[in-house]
């Protein structure tokens, strides 16, 4: 069932690159196909909720490379996350990781991505969109999830509903050291894995030597990227589940870090998984920006997780 006539809303006047309904995404359902999805950039969607309010696991929207139009129906407390994509309300630029309020009548704009690709927009109470599979997120390669429950991207005429709230009479916004610099370099910490065991020595320094910059191959899916050639194993390996930021080396030895939206089985070896803390900013990441990758202690990583979610409420 759809949102009541006259309710509160978003009009989409222009969907942009790509822009998908996300919530925290779907588990416990790989051993059918189906992929976690949810937002790539935790942190900035989490911020998002944050800022207005919100219960953790509300529907919003993940912005990818901006150049988004949308039309204010109802007065609105609105939150804006991540990636810098130029955000104006009526021509008025918009601070980033800030909750705002608009009125009716209003347009809400995003330009080029500046800093980062994805900027996630919030709503006070979240999009009421329905679920599919117990979760909103929206899986196009799946044909999951997002306003029509088929996969299908935010198109021209799309109405985002939302139900009526109070207006704040100040924006929230958090401070300069909690916004990460996406144009910086970026030092991933890996959490090796027992396939790292079958990669010789040579293969394993030269892994963490490089510096590998981030190819055109950049989605939703994983990264791939490009520099040294890292040698893969030649022993073979039994397909098995595939774990958020697992790194792939496929035969042309250039690794593959993998995303919310990745297949759920695999057979390329692995060396084992990037941080979880560390994947917001992977995927923030621009083609052509530089990546080197260090060992992760394992205990330290997991107590900043930890952390990091119990301050969200997860």
């Amino acid at each position: 069932m759809g949102a009541p006539f006259m309710s509160p809303l978003l009009q989409v006047i222009k969907p942009g690159q790509l822009s998908l309904i996300q919530d925290f995404g779907r588990f416990g359902l790989s051993h059918i196909g189906v992929t976690q999805s949810g937002p790539v950039d935790d942190y900035a969607y989490s911020w998002a909720n944050h800022l207005l309010g919100n219960r953790i696991n509300l529907a919003t929207l993940e912005i990818t490379l901006g150049q988004a139009e949308f039309h204010v129906k109802h007065p609105c407390m609105l939150a804006i996350a991540g990636g810098d994509l130029s955000a104006t309300l009526d021509g008025k630029l918009i601070g980033n990781w800030q909750s705002f309020s608009a009125q009716a009548g209003q347009t809400l704009k995003f330009g080029l991505a500046k800093n980062g690709l994805r900027a996630y927009l919030a709503v006070r109470g979240g999009f009421i969109v329905p679920h599919h599979l117990g979760s909103v997120a929206t899986v196009p390669k799946e044909q999951l999830g997002g306003l029509t429950q088929n996969g299908v991207p935010l198109q021209t005429g799309d109405s985002l509903y939302f139900n009526p709230h109070a207006i704040d009479n100040k924006p929230v916004h958090i401070t300069f050291r909690y916004k990460p610099d996406y144009n910086l370099p970026l030092k991933l910490r890996v959490i090796e894995g027992y396939q790292a065991l079958q990669f010789s020595s040579q293969q394993l320094d030269r892994f963490y030597q490089t510096s590998f910059t981030v190819s055109q191959h950049a989605d939703r899916m994983g990264y791939r990227l490009n520099g040294d050639t890292v040698t893969p194993p030649t022993t073979p390996i039994l397909s098995e589940g595939i774990a958020l930021g697992a790194i792939q080396i496929p035969p042309d030895g250039q690794p593959i870090i993998l995303l919310n939206d990745r297949q759920t089985i695999g057979g390329y070896p692995k060396l084992g998984c990037v941080a979880r803390i560390d994947l917001p900013r992977l995927a923030q990441a621009k083609p052509g920006q530089k990546i080197r990758f260090v060992k992760g202690d394992i205990q330290g990583l997991q107590e900043v997780w930890c952390q990091w979610a119990r301050y969200f409420g997860y």
